[in-house]
């Protein structure tokens, strides 16, 4: 019933190529066995219509076959990465789970956590019989928060037929823009090749190996791959398109990617756990500004802050007040300029940094010190001053062992150059620790290791 669109879509595609797993392929029959199996697995289990349950894996032929089986049960899923099980018990217990599972040498199991869900938005689910998805946000700048959407909404565009590529699936379970990769390429009856591994080395390696032709990923680990020059050891002709987004992508490194790889359309994607992904036009293939819309999309912008309304948008927050306006727009927090249709994601309202009185984007310094060719990340913050208010920090990893003395002196004396004196970092501290966490989203907070 719920995902009806998607089996007749496998059905009549059912000897092609649908999913590639550890060097085996799946064909749109096997998707199909697989659901069957889990639903039967689901009566055996006692798993009811309405059960809040958790999902604790990656993209694999069950997990995604699992998942269309939850749907189908009208069951409110959460999806939870297998490497972020630190956080999975806080998880549990904020999404009031119900029933955990997971695999185990292949073999799927259940565990009841003998709780009762009994949250409104759990109780608006499940009063109108629809399966759920709860999203958590990465906590890249504070703690995460827990979004609950009614799935039919969601799956609603899936619908719509769309061209669809030879996919690497390189965005996490637990984040909507894995799951609106892995929905999309199905329902398209397109070609979704899965990994673990993502090393620069490893995704190379497979867009050779699999021809792949579209590479959904992060403007870090874009980063990562031109550092590492993983793609110089690969053939990389397949590539059709490179799509980022989930954070703002620096200006420099776009136009790297744009002079290595020329002939590969760059596609800025906008994405956010309460409202899913929405459709995108990049003005050009270097440009940071792009188009926003979609089907029941519309857009609005107030005090330079972009706002959405949307038919596929979040019930609500599990955890946080509702970032709802009184007319019923949602807020993204998302700074934004506008030009001739066309928005530039600036960042996120909380991360400017008011020094004397003077906004500075943290991107737009990220982006310079960028372009030093000692610099592998750089995260650029704000901490408080009593004279100015704040003041610009730094945050630095190196691509070699060098003199942190020198490198300061030389960094300052390249900023002045490029930056405004109330822009150019007071404080300046190196690190080797990776400034990304597990989505390759960059940590905006230094003080925080989510």
């Amino acid at each position: 019933m719920f995902i009806d669109v998607f089996l007749k879509a496998f059905d009549i595609k059912k000897n092609n190529e649908a999913i590639i797993w550890n060097d085996n392929i799946y064909y749109y029959q096997d998707v199909i066995n697989k659901i069957n199996y889990f639903k039967n697995e689901l009566k055996k289990n006692d798993v009811h219509p309405g059960t809040v349950i958790s999902i604790d894996g990656s993209f694999s032929l069950s997990v995604i076959a699992l998942m269309f089986a939850l749907i189908e049960n009208q069951c409110i899923i959460l999806p939870i990465y297998k490497t972020n099980s630190s956080l999975k018990n806080q998880f549990n217990e904020i999404a009031e789970i119900e029933i955990e599972c997971f695999f185990k040498n292949d073999k799927l199991i259940f565990n009841s956590r003998n709780k009762i869900a009994n949250n409104n938005l759990i109780k608006i689910l499940r009063e109108k019989k629809h399966p759920g998805l709860i999203l958590f946000s990465s906590g890249s700048s504070g703690k995460p928060k827990a979004a609950i959407h009614d799935f039919l909404l969601l799956l609603d565009k899936f619908s719509v037929k769309r061209p669809t590529y030879r996919t690497l699936n390189f965005l996490l379970f637990d984040h909507w823009g894995g799951l609106n990769t892995m929905f999309h390429v199905l329902a398209n009856q397109g070609t979704l090749i899965l990994t673990d591994d993502r090393t620069s080395e490893n995704i190379c390696n497979l867009i050779e190996k699999y021809n792949i032709e579209l590479l959904p990923t992060s403007p870090t680990f874009l980063n990562l791959m031109l550092v590492s020059e993983s793609y110089k050891k690969y053939n990389l002709k397949s590539l059709k398109i490179i799509s980022y987004g989930t954070e703002p992508m620096p200006k420099t490194i776009l136009k790297k990617f744009t002079e290595i790889f020329p002939n590969v359309k760059m596609q800025q994607t906008y994405g956010l756990i309460e409202v899913g992904v929405l459709r995108t036009k990049s003005e050009s293939n270097d440009s940071l500004w792009l188009k926003l819309g979609g089907e029941g999309i519309e857009t609005r912008v107030v005090d330079d802050i972009l706002q959405i309304k949307s038919n596929s948008i979040m019930l609500g927050y599990l955890n946080a007040p509702s970032p709802f306006t009184s007319d019923g727009w949602f807020v993204t927090q998302d700074k934004v300029q506008e030009k001739n249709g066309f928005f530039k994601i600036l960042g996120r309202e909380s991360d400017i940094i008011n020094v004397g009185g003077e906004k500075v984007y943290p991107t737009e310094i990220e982006a310079v010190i960028h372009q030093m060719n000692e610099v592998l990340e750089v995260t650029v913050y704000g901490t408080p001053n009593p004279i100015l208010g704040n003041i610009v920090c730094a945050k630095i990893r190196l691509i070699d062992n060098q003199d942190s003395n020198i490198f300061k002196i030389k960094l300052k004396e390249f900023c002045k150059s490029k930056l405004k004196k109330f822009m150019i970092p007071i404080k300046i501290t190196f690190d080797d620790k990776q400034q990304y966490n597990y989505r390759f989203k960059k940590i905006k907070n230094p003080n925080d290791e989510l």
